[in-house]
């Protein structure tokens, strides 16, 4: 009898979970929905969903919207999280529809799912733009994005494309712009290596690469399982504050170590300089940025260099041998340590040597994108920082040094 009322009671809690979600999510109607979107449209023709609205900077939507505008006829552009659950049941066609049947204006509709690339459009009463040239726009757009591009990056080229006379044509990007895993290591078949992954942001916890059939605003495309945007966010916040409070943790655990080391002499002391110098490092990146997820990690990796140097000048301390720890992953320092050989990888005729992790070896064999830690849109060696110039001082760069003369940011 006790297990029965046990049972009964765990399915009335289950039974509320569920319907709570699915009350809330029956409050909105498609069409009303549709309306809200279209009210905002009147006031921005830019419209970006709350879920999206942190993760994608100031930069890139001034830059959508004045390409947008310098096309000379009315852009309506969309970005919303589509997911099966949602008012138009996670179709951007349905989306288009139900949005322009509510702003009823004449111009260029588009609509993209804020996790993909993948734009869809329709024109209502516009007469400056054939489907060819949409068409065409749209396919180069995706071609000279990259895998991993934010649909912000894709849809700017887009309508930079539309801008420009005649139809385009097929991308003449160099591949070589992209890395390539180098012919002379084992197993290696001169493949190229694609750099960039899910835009914007937000998707730490993305769980792969959303593949897409080249279409207009008939075409179709498979879709795959991926945590709801809100989730996402809410999981990359909790991250971002653990990973926060863990950091901040070493580096006042580590520095009263490093108070507490003893003077050392020779390769010792040169240990415990370099120590000295990361943790010195690690603390003035902390200082300068913390809500930068991308500067977070740099710390981190600054205090993970110091502490393998602590060890190093304790174990020479102690005549003992220093042990040989692997460095962390270049694309990704929260996937761990680096496993096997470095991997060649080439850039623009540059050759590197990357430590990575056993997961990114694998994603490079199979020809598809690393899970590269991203960057504001897109994979983090995108910016301008000193972690993307040095893949987090895994090129041979002393991160400290560099850190000190405040290479921070050019």
């Amino acid at each position: 009898m006790k297990g029965r009322f046990l049972l009964a009671c765990l399915a009335a809690v289950l039974t509320l979970l569920v319907a709570a979600p699915a009350e809330a999510g029956t409050a909105r109607t498609p069409a009303e929905r549709a309306q809200e979107i279209a009210t905002a449209l009147k006031k921005d023709p830019v419209y970006i969903d709350p879920a999206y609205k942190t993760a994608l900077p100031a930069t890139l939507l001034d830059d959508l919207r004045t390409k947008a505008k310098a096309l000379g006829y009315p852009v309506y552009t969309v970005v919303l999280p589509l997911t099966p659950s949602d008012e138009f049941q996670g179709e951007e066609n349905t989306a288009l529809t139900l949005v322009m049947d509510a702003l009823r204006l004449p111009g260029l509709y588009v609509v993209v799912d804020g996790g993909s690339r993948f734009p869809w459009y329709e024109t209502r009463d516009v007469s400056q733009v054939s489907e060819e040239k949409l068409q065409a726009a749209r396919t180069r757009a995706l071609a000279d994005s990259g895998y991993d591009a934010g649909p912000t990056e894709v849809l700017a080229r887009m309508y930079e494309l539309l801008a420009q006379p005649g139809i385009p044509k097929t991308s003449t990007r160099p591949q070589s712009s992209r890395p390539s895993r180098s012919d002379s290591e084992p197993g290696g078949h001169g493949w190229i290596v694609a750099l960039s992954i899910v835009g914007g942001l937000v998707v730490l916890v993305g769980l792969g690469l959303l593949i897409g059939r080249s279409r207009g605003s008939g075409g179709g495309r498979e879709k795959t399982f991926r945590i709801p945007p809100h989730v996402a966010a809410t999981v990359a916040a909790e991250r971002r504050r653990r990973l926060t409070q863990e950091t901040n943790a070493e580096l006042t655990r580590l520095g009263s170590e490093l108070a507490a080391l003893p003077t050392t002499e020779g390769a010792g002391l040169v240990h415990q300089q370099a120590a000295l110098d990361d943790h010195a490092a690690a603390s003035k990146v902390l200082d300068s940025s913390t809500s930068n997820l991308v500067d977070l990690v740099g710390a981190m990796v600054l205090l993970d260099k110091a502490r393998r140097e602590y060890d190093a000048a304790v174990a020479i301390a102690a005549d003992r041998k220093v042990d040989a720890v692997p460095e962390l992953c270049a694309f990704n320092p929260l996937h761990g340590r680096s496993s096997g050989r470095p991997t060649k990888v080439e850039s623009d005729g540059t050759t590197l040597t990357l430590p990575l992790c056993n997961e990114c070896r694998q994603a490079l064999k199979r020809r598809s994108a690393p899970a590269s830690l991203p960057g504001k849109d897109g994979p983090y060696w995108y910016e301008d920082s000193l972690w993307a110039r040095t893949f987090f001082g895994t090129t041979g760069d002393d991160l400290a040094a560099a850190v000190s003369r405040g290479e921070l940011r050019r």
